[in-house]
């Protein structure tokens, strides 16, 4: 008798218990447990080798900010800015290009030949420049800004120009890519230390300023910059000091060459160091990363904390807050490949090591994955930038237990639950996690499929689709037959 799909008397379905929802049709895998879960991308990040960028110390003393990195995307290149201690703390510039999960670098190029604090760095795309702000030591510690020129591995600098003529401390940049404007928000000793931004505009290789205004009219610390592109509008959150330190955002829009604020709005009513934004051009979200001293850990290290704001005209609104590690965090990075938000740290329940992990924003929660370690030793003054050429975040650091040498490495945002003998088959039906499911596995005709070219080979792909070439680990899924039917090699 010759008997056409699947031959009931023949052992080539199994049956499994959900680990996860699972749809009809998709690949799944067999779990260690012994559980089946549907292929696909998961929320854990992977990272390259650590390279070392600068042979010599590249923080600012005790303080968190001290290394600060953008992406020029007119020429698909990663500039990591910094003090390089190793020549009299001059401020430093150096190109990264990505490769895979490699990053290779030019040579190092002085900006500021004067001892250079908080060079903190944005890319204008539409004059296809950096803007690097600083704080420069060499000249009562004014404040000051120049542009930035990237030419393959290099990268040229037009004249320093002044921001402001008094102490600034605590600098932040962003681009606010409506008004092609650089934002500029500092402390301003000059005036009481308030929180101050001015406008910036590049021309060629020159840099012009509107006149400073006062976002917080009390001591200001710790500032971070982003812009939301959803609202055109520039956020700003920093620690208060003239409110026991809460951490605090205020909504600003650049008009011309000014700025002008909204009602600042208090985020978290404790002590919120090194606060810093990133947004989330998926979601339309401000994503903010704090560490909260008023939620310690035993051993007396605040609890690295993430929180989703919401901008609406010229407020800001939050969510509930996230608690993802202890120890401090710094400036994470918006993954727009695959819409997670990076966040590197150092981890105080773990020797202080570099660590990494990558969250999602759902409404105005976000959830995070799995922590991976990617230096192994003690880490400080943590920056990362997105890639948006090759699809990954560069993290830069300062690796103190080589004296505070600079190091960066490549973080790839996801990874894949498939593995070279872990795929069995098909799921034959939709269901729920806990829920029994059988999977067409070896041998069978699997009809759930679309869009398939009969007589064509088909592979699984990382991402839980089917392709026609082999993704990496290679796994063959079968032989179509017809446009919907599959006949799993598995």
């Amino acid at each position: 008798m010759r008997i056409v799909g699947n031959n009931p008397q023949l052992s080539r379905q199994t049956q499994g218990t959900a680990s996860g929802a699972i749809t009809g049709g998709k690949p799944v895998i067999v779990n260690t447990d012994g559980t089946v879960t549907q292929l696909g991308t998961v929320n854990t990040p992977s990272a390259g080798t650590p390279v070392n960028f600068e042979a010599a110390q590249v923080g600012q003393g005790g303080l968190p900010q001290g290394v600060f990195s953008a992406f020029d995307s007119s020429n698909n290149k990663v500039v990591i800015t910094y003090r390089d201690f190793g020549n009299s703390s001059y401020g430093t510039a150096i190109v990264g290009t990505v490769s895979g999960t490699a990053i290779s670098f030019g040579t190092p190029v002085v900006f500021e030949s004067a001892e250079t604090n908080y060079p903190s760095i944005a890319f204008d795309s539409n004059a296809n420049k950096m803007v690097i702000a600083f704080q420069d030591a060499g000249n009562s510690n004014y404040g000051k800004a120049i542009v930035g020129t990237v030419s393959g591995t290099g990268i040229s600098f037009g004249s320093v120009a002044t921001f402001e003529s008094a102490t600034t401390s605590y600098i932040s940049t962003t681009f606010d890519s409506n008004s092609n404007k650089a934002v500029i928000a500092y402390q301003d000793n000059g005036n009481s230390n308030y929180g101050t931004a001015v406008v910036a505009t590049v021309s060629g290789t020159s840099i012009s300023f509107g006149t400073p205004a006062v976002f917080e009219s009390a001591q200001t610390v710790y500032i971070g910059t982003t812009f939301d592109s959803s609202n055109n509008k520039v956020v700003i959150v920093y620690q208060d000091l003239g409110n026991s330190g809460h951490g605090t955002a205020i909504v600003g829009t650049v008009s011309s060459t000014s700025i002008s604020f909204g009602s600042a709005a208090v985020f978290n009513s404790a002590t919120s160091n090194f606060p810093s934004c990133v947004f989330d051009n998926n979601s339309n979200k401000v994503v903010i990363v704090y560490n909260d001293r008023g939620n310690d850990n035993d051993a007396g290290y605040g609890a690295n904390t993430a929180i989703v704001g919401t901008v609406s005209s010229t407020s800001i609104s939050f969510g509930s807050e996230v608690v993802f590690g202890y120890g401090s965090t710094l400036y994470p990075a918006f993954d727009s490949n695959v819409n997670q938000v990076v966040v590197p740290y150092r981890d105080s329940d773990n020797s202080f090591y570099g660590t990494v992990k990558t969250g999602t924003v759902s409404g105005t929660s976000i959830s995070f994955g799995s922590a991976i370690v990617f230096e192994s030793n003690i880490i400080s003054h943590i920056t990362a930038t997105f890639d948006n050429n090759s699809n990954k975040t560069v993290t830069a650091y300062q690796e103190d237990t080589t004296l505070g040498h600079g190091y960066a490495v490549v973080i790839s945002s996801t990874g894949t639950n498939i593995t070279s003998e872990n795929f069995i088959g098909f799921a034959e039906d939709t269901v729920a996690t806990g829920q029994p499911v059988t999977v067409n596995t070896k041998g069978t005709v699997d009809e759930n499929q679309t869009s398939l070219t009969p007589g064509q080979q088909y592979f699984v792909q990382t991402d839980g689709t089917l392709g026609t070439s082999a993704d990496s680990p290679s796994v063959v899924a079968g032989t179509a037959v017809t446009a919907t039917k599959l006949i799993v090699k598995g």
